[in-house]
């Protein structure tokens, strides 16, 4: 009995066990958000605000790419996402609130609702919810304010104030 004790426990050293490899982070935004092509249509209400929300995402593609080659851990970055998308939606509902602003650029109307302490009120969500959107409208808020060495491709916020 011994024996064949000490020849199950030689086997179980020896063999051998596949484990799934952690890939390195991906620096490809469609790592992180597959459907992106689709944001405007999933915000409209109307068919006229594909175009508004087409030019959102022109000024969220910078800021993913910069997500998706960042240390952040992929949880954190899809977080960060799905908070974009969420903005993106705000932002269309604030065009039913108010059709003055579809007037604005799509540029103008997100440098009006983030600011360097988070975005706007979500129409649903909880405290932890807020925060975390208020946390990627701050990000957001600092990569499109920050100083760059080359010409910006995305729209730049001017800086409201000296942080020290």
């Amino acid at each position: 009995m011994v024996s064949s004790m000490a020849r199950m426990i030689s086997k179980a050293k020896t063999s051998s066990v596949t484990r799934a490899t952690t890939s390195a982070p991906s620096s490809d935004a469609s790592a992180y958000c597959r459907d992106l092509d689709n944001w405007p249509r999933s915000w409209m209400g109307l068919e006229r605000d594909v175009p508004p929300g087409e030019q959102l995402l022109a000024c969220f593609r910078p800021f993913i790419a910069h997500l998706a080659s960042s240390s952040l851990s992929p949880k954190t970055i899809r977080k960060h996402v799905d908070n974009l998308w969420m903005l993106g939606g705000e932002i269309i509902r604030d065009l039913h609130e108010d059709p003055s602003l579809r007037k604005v650029a799509a540029d103008r109307l997100l440098r009006d609702v983030i600011q360097y302490d988070g975005g706007p009120l979500l129409y649903h969500g909880s405290e932890e919810a807020q925060r975390s959107f208020d946390s990627t409208c701050r990000k957001l808020h600092r990569f499109l304010t920050q100083p760059s060495a080359d010409p910006p491709s995305y729209p730049q916020i001017p800086r409201t104030r000296r942080l020290f």
